[in-house]
């Protein structure tokens, strides 16, 4: 989350700062819908299927990364990439996926989703 709030991003928090480690993934959505977050994950799978069912979301960020290039610094380097695609601008009900290929490539897919589409 340091890398949010130097980008300018002063209210970024991590789920462990909220008490929320060791929740269930739709109680994480419930309360990052409540209070406006946009939602980072590396588990696009089940937080995508969790966050089309909101009417209205902050986003949704997904860092897909190949199981053999798995590591902090490359979710790090994924991280900066999503914030750069952003652009400041908020992702409401929209999805932004930044994956890394086995073969390096990285490609960065920007679409909405939500119940109401």
């Amino acid at each position: 989350m340091v890398i949010a709030r130097e980008r300018g991003f002063p209210l970024s928090t991590h789920v462990s700062w909220l008490g929320l480690r060791s929740k269930k993934d739709w109680v994480i959505v419930q309360h990052a819908v409540r209070d406006g977050y946009v939602l980072v994950t590396n588990n696009a799978t089940d937080f995508t299927s969790l966050v089309r069912r909101q009417d209205v979301h902050a986003g949704l960020v997904c860092l897909n990364v190949a199981t053999s290039l798995m590591s902090l610094d490359a979710q790090r380097r994924l991280f900066k990439r999503a914030l750069d695609e952003l652009e400041g601008e908020e992702p409401i009900n929209e999805v932004l996926e930044i994956s890394l290929a086995s073969n390096l490539t990285v490609r960065a897919l920007r679409y909405v989703m939500s119940a109401m589409d």
